[in-house]
């Protein structure tokens, strides 16, 4: 990647007219930090019947899992993803068993962890589990993400699992922890712009209940889709290397 193409992923395009815009780095950044502040929003967790961990490119998820596990010894572990849009091709294994080896590492017993390397997308992973989670009806399920999936997380486990009491939780991290050298903030905020796009779309297919988005997130979603962050939203999101988030799956 060359200087000015780095320089143009990072801030976005500087010639849309009209509308909302994001033509600089300020902007951008303003922008930015309202989808994190939309997304990144999770409950508190206390007693817990079950552990939900989500697989991604992300491996601070595994370790958050892990804290969870080791806290709460009583709560039954469900690990899940086969690959997804930025793990395909990359991860040496599925995602399950790459964050179970996390969390066996850190010292929580692989007969706790229950493995489910079938689901590529968060409507699977949260299916699958429940269908491997019967006996938790009406309990208190946790689930694990990175910190902005959490809005869709929540979104879409009544969708596919109504009969429990739903927590979402990811690592404490902040917006800044997810730049990289080679491309600043720009894979995060495809990957927010792109969730927002399926949080707006995915009701009316049944995919997730309907989710209030303020009209400050809205404007900001729709400066940065002008900017030209566009690769993950619907109809325009392709497979593989996102460019930049990668490097944090050895964090």
């Amino acid at each position: 990647m060359s200087d000015t193409d780095a320089a143009s992923f990072r801030w976005g395009r500087t010639d849309t007219p009209g509308g909302p815009e994001a033509s600089s780095e300020a902007d951008v950044r303003a922008h930015a930090a309202t989808l994190w502040d939309f997304h990144a929003r999770g409950d508190s967790v206390e007693a817990m019947a079950a552990i939900v961990c989500l697989g991604s490119y992300d491996l601070r998820v595994a370790h958050r899992s892990a804290d969870l596990a080791l806290a709460h010894l009583g709560a039954r572990i469900v690990v899940s993803g086969a690959y997804g849009n930025w793990t395909r091709g990359v991860f040496p294994a599925t995602e399950a068993e790459i964050f179970a080896k996390v969390m066996t590492e850190r010292g929580v017993p692989s007969a706790r962890i229950a493995l489910e390397p079938r689901a590529t997308n968060i409507g699977e992973n949260i299916a699958f589990a429940r269908d491997m989670l019967q006996s938790v009806a009406g309990e208190v399920v946790v689930f694990v993400t990175k910190p902005q999936t959490q809005g869709r997380v929540r979104a879409t486990a009544p969708m596919h699992w109504p009969s429990i009491r739903a927590r979402v939780t990811a690592p404490l991290l902040r917006m800044e922890d997810y730049e990289t050298e080679d491309a600043g903030l720009g894979p995060l905020i495809e990957e927010m712009v792109g969730d927002l796009d399926r949080m707006i779309a995915y009701p009316a297919l049944g995919f997730q209940v309907p989710v209030d988005v303020p009209a400050s997130v809205l404007y900001a979603f729709e400066a940065l889709k002008a900017a030209g962050y566009t690769k993950h939203c619907l109809g325009t999101s392709t497979r593989g290397d996102p460019g930049g988030l990668p490097a944090l799956r050895q964090s």
